[in-house]
């Protein structure tokens, strides 16, 4: 039995116990507030420290990429961790993650770095209005970003992130990412995994919608062949570079026939839950193969599946497993306000009966948790229609 820690105790660890005790893994997790080693599904039971879960385990892995870099070296040492601390410090910086796409000729917006006044002022002359600034570390669900729309802000939108700047606290300087807005049509995600000796598998692209910053519904279906070769070579560019291990999430903006990469994720992904119910083998336990160096699983599109977050409620209507091909996840955490407390993953034959089921999922659900789920599935039902 190999035995894998994650850095990291939240509902990806926990998935990906449920994911690995098949393949009779032994999946802990390392909880980065308490310090201590513990099981996924049940943190009461713990196992020590860091330094005695490195010992004890076979495989480490992370499961966000905001760990602290001390957290990092002290993993990397022992040359256990996949993907590589370097991977994960360059999903946790928007400026490493900018050099990357440069290194690998990766289309993405335009965009100018920015540590203090003069290069807010640099910023707002060399790209056009309007400009989004993202915080160059720990930005997550919309947070750490201003969007400038009038130069008449730019003043007020300068106090606000040079306070932010202030604040800031760690060891690594924040600092902020200037980026041309993109006219975008969709954002789409591509979830792929790499293996040690270099195999690839991807997921087809998936289609994300988001509410007030956070992502709200991905949906899984048959996309466009071109769309998909491009992110494909994207993602075998970035892991090929970073001779990657484990499973990587790229969003995209598409405009027109074009991809420009939004953002990379060196992890399991919030918009890679559909595969629990929409592939043969799920994100998470691909991630496992992938670290553990076993075969890939398929990642082919089983039925058209669409993944819908749970935001700040910790109960839904017991009727909503009576619609077919229904699959709770609960998370078991705590009711907060914009938390994430699980998802809903809905599938159907086709994307029509898949349309259907999320219309009639969203009459089982409140307005005011899912406030845009019953306009985003009307719409969807009316392009299958």
């Amino acid at each position: 039995m190999k035995k894998v820690l994650v850095l990291g105790a939240g509902q990806l660890a926990r998935m990906m116990e449920l994911a690995g005790t098949p393949l009779n893994l032994d999946v802990k997790a390392f909880d980065v507030r308490s310090d201590k080693v513990v099981q996924p599904i049940s943190p009461e039971h713990e196992y020590g420290d860091l330094a005695q879960g490195i010992i004890n385990c076979d495989v480490i892995t992370a499961e966000f990429e905001h760990v602290a870099h001390d957290t990092l070296s002290e993993c990397e040492v022992s040359n256990k961790l996949y993907p590589s601390s370097n991977a994960i410090k360059i999903g946790g910086d928007r400026r490493l993650e900018k050099s990357l796409l440069a290194a690998c000729q990766a289309a993405n917006a335009k965009h100018y770095f920015v540590n203090n006044k003069t290069d807010f002022d640099k910023a707002i002359s060399t790209l056009s209005l309007p400009i989004i600034f993202k915080s160059a570390l720990d930005g997550y669900d919309g947070k750490g970003q201003w969007r400038l729309k009038s130069q008449a802000d730019a003043q007020d939108t300068w106090q606000d992130i040079e306070k932010f700047l202030a604040e800031s606290k760690g060891s690594v300087k924040q600092g902020i990412v200037a980026e041309q807005m993109v006219p975008f049509e969709r954002e789409l995600s591509l979830v792929g995994v790499r293996r040690l000796n270099g195999d690839i598998a991807v997921y087809p692209l998936t289609e994300n919608h988001h509410t007030n910053g956070i992502l709200s519904v991905s949906v899984a279906a048959p996309v466009n062949s071109d769309l998909q070769q491009q992110a494909g070579t994207v993602f075998k560019a970035l892991t090929d570079e970073l001779n990657y291990v484990g499973v990587m999430a790229i969003e995209f903006f598409q405009v027109d026939k074009t991809l420009l990469v939004n953002e990379i994720a060196p992890r399991v992904h919030n918009s890679g839950h559909w595969t629990q119910q929409g592939a043969d083998t799920c994100q998470f336990e691909n991630h496992l193969r992938a670290i553990c160096d076993l075969p890939l699983g398929s990642t082919s599109l089983v039925r058209p599946t669409a993944m819908v977050n749970i935001i700040g409620e910790d109960q839904v209507s017991d009727e909503v497993l009576a619609i077919p091909s229904v699959t709770m996840h609960w998370y078991n955490k705590g009711k907060r306000a914009g938390r994430k407390m699980g998802h809903i993953n809905v599938s159907g034959e086709t994307e029509l009966i898949l349309a259907q089921r999320l219309v009639q999922l969203s009459t089982l659900l409140p307005a005011a948790t899912f406030p845009d789920l019953a306009e985003f599935a009307q719409n969807y039902l009316a392009k299958q229609s």
